[in-house]
């Protein structure tokens, strides 16, 4: 079995030497061999893993989130990968959603835009309109004119911040799904996705609710409903039953 020394693999990767030395005290990515002088060797299994590590840090995954998963007990690779391919094609969408974010961004900036319209707001969301008036029939239409309203206040350049975490939010967790929902990371990221659903709430309407039983009744509308959690037009069951089984953990012991 060929063998790497650090120099060579981090050649190889496009990394750095004082980079593969720091993933070693870490724990991250550990040398299968240590020879008598001390040098490091790296084989397949560890060249691997460095793929792995380089896959996350794509995806933004801090170096913490990075090791909690690879040591997670349950972490199968082929699922990981399958998942880093969804999670890259979203961030593809995302790039793509980003640049015409630009677009309007400057177009504000020269003063042709003005106003958030609710074609706006619900830009993202299946059948824009329709959702608004399936909304206003489920929350009534005070509430929704009051998130409305909120959303308004923040302008353009913080409602397109909000739509951003959530893409980046869906975009992590859908790089979770092969761990347990109710692990240490993904609980992290889910505590993300509830502060920027209250975001898009906003607080006084989350103020006059019980909001874990709100935050359940979401989670089960992504089941009842996937295409609100549709990835690249496609509804994905496999995330959806991911994504709710760790929202309603969440909301059972984090919200009071």
């Amino acid at each position: 079995m060929r063998h790497y020394s650090v120099k060579n693999l981090a050649k190889l990767a496009g990394v750095s030497v004082r980079t593969l030395h720091h993933y070693d005290r870490l724990g991250l990515l550990k040398p299968s061999v240590r020879t008598e002088a001390r040098y490091r060797l790296y084989g397949q299994e560890e060249l691997i893993r460095l793929q792995q590590i380089l896959f996350y840090k794509e995806l933004d995954f801090s170096l913490e989130e990075i090791l909690s998963i690879l040591e997670d007990p349950n972490f199968n690779l082929l699922n990981a990968l399958e998942s880093h391919k969804q999670a890259l094609r979203d961030r593809q969408d995302r790039l793509a959603t980003l640049l015409v974010t630009i677009d309007k961004t400057i177009s504000t900036l020269k003063g042709e835009r003005v106003m958030l319209t609710h074609e706006e707001l619900y830009e993202g969301f299946p059948r824009g309109q329709e959702y608004r008036q399936e909304a206003i029939e489920k929350y009534g239409a005070k509430t929704i004119e009051e998130s409305e309203r909120k959303l308004k206040q923040m302008g353009k350049a913080g409602f397109e911040q909000l739509k951003a975490d959530a893409q980046d939010i869906a975009q992590k967790l859908a790089g979770m799904i092969h761990l347990d929902p109710k692990s240490n990371v993904v609980q992290q990221q889910i505590a993300r996705h509830y502060q920027n659903i209250r975001g898009f709430w906003g607080e006084s309407v989350c103020q006059s609710k019980n909001m874990a039983e709100a935050y359940k009744g979401l989670a089960q509308l992504y089941v009842d409903d996937p295409r609100f959690t549709s990835q690249n037009g496609q509804p994905n069951q496999e995330y959806v039953t991911f994504l709710s089984k760790a929202m309603i953990h969440f909301a059972d012991t984090q919200i009071h």
